[in-house]
């Protein structure tokens, strides 16, 4: 059977981190690559051995499936050119960067002849696997959490300081925490923000009270300019004389009750993009694409955390 034919649709940082995974995968053939930026392209297709596109539509004709790798904004639309071209798509989030947006891809991907996937790479991060696997085992009930994902500035790209092109701080970066506060927690219920403008000219400091509908209460803050002190990323579970706690993608620690001993789970020793997730998640795609399993993060799963960003993001501007 001839390889899959991926095209990529932007060739910055993070398609060059899917490129690598994609390389490894003798399934898959990095077939083509459009980006506006002809250096930028010109240089991936060296590295990968992609056939340089003119146009988005030149690309959508040369390949089986699709990562769109391009500024959030551009997301949606070349996401429902892509399904509508009848090819298979992998989207890296946010999957819009409106609500309106997000529901038209979710319709377009429930009439798609291909699979439709938003790279929540989270998800299949170890530390995150790990803490997800001891809630299910029952290895402690959490009652209360603390969460946070900071930003240490929005200069690098450029683009991500420019809010009608990342739609907005919280769709850049806190929606990965959003995404993760579901996965690990359930739905939210209730929403309490507190936005402020700040650094950027947009709103760059959020702090928020989630209800999840288990009753459960989780507190969340995202800066977008408290610098990389690490870890920028962290998550807190508090339960019965029990908690967990996770340090970005390298530790998760356990506790499960006074004078028990805390059992660490290190995995700081993985390869970047095993420890990060975007192998497996790249890995589902695959196998999804082939007829060997669903999309790992569906277009269902990725437009209910778009409501969630959107609601987070309308309460903070009611309270500013």
């Amino acid at each position: 059977m001839s390889s899959l034919r991926i095209g990529f649709i932007g060739a910055g940082h993070i398609a060059n981190v899917h490129a690598d995974v994609l390389a490894r995968d003798a399934r898959v053939r990095v077939a083509a690559v459009f980006d506006p930026d002809g250096q930028r392209s010109g240089l991936f297709a060296l590295k990968t051995g992609a056939e340089l596109a003119a146009s988005l539509d030149e690309l959508l004709g040369r390949v089986d499936a699709v990562y769109i790798c391009s500024p959030n904004a551009q997301h949606s639309a070349t996401a429902l050119a892509a399904l509508g071209a009848g090819l298979h798509v992998f989207s890296e989030k946010p999957m819009a960067t409106s609500l309106e947006d997000a529901r038209a891809v979710l319709e377009a991907s429930r009439r798609a002849r291909g699979v439709y996937q938003v790279g929540f790479n989270r998800r299949f991060a170890g530390v995150y696997r790990e803490l997800k696997r001891a809630l299910e085992a029952g290895e402690m009930t959490p009652t209360s959490a603390l969460l946070k994902m900071n930003r240490g500035e929005l200069q690098r790209p450029a683009w991500v300081g420019d809010a009608a092109v990342s739609g907005g701080f919280l769709y850049e970066t806190p929606v990965h925490m959003l995404d993760m506060a579901r996965f690990l927690l359930g739905e939210v219920e209730e929403v309490v923000c507190r936005a402020r403008t700040t650094v950027y000219d947009q709103p760059d400091d959020f702090s928020m009270l989630l209800t999840f509908a288990s009753g459960l209460t989780a507190t969340l803050t995202a800066c977008a300019h408290a610098t990389w002190l690490f870890p920028f990323e962290r998550v807190e579970l508090y339960g019965a004389h029990a908690c967990a706690a996770t340090e970005e993608m390298e530790r998760l620690t356990v506790s499960t009750g006074p004078g028990e001993p805390a059992r660490t789970s290190d995995f700081s020793q993985e390869p970047f993009e095993e420890r990060w997730g975007y192998v497996e998640e790249d890995r589902r795609f695959a196998e999804a694409v082939l007829g060997e399993g669903k999309p790992a993060v569906g277009a269902e799963e990725a437009f209910r955390t778009a409501e969630l960003v959107e609601r987070c993001a309308a309460a903070g501007l009611r309270a500013q």
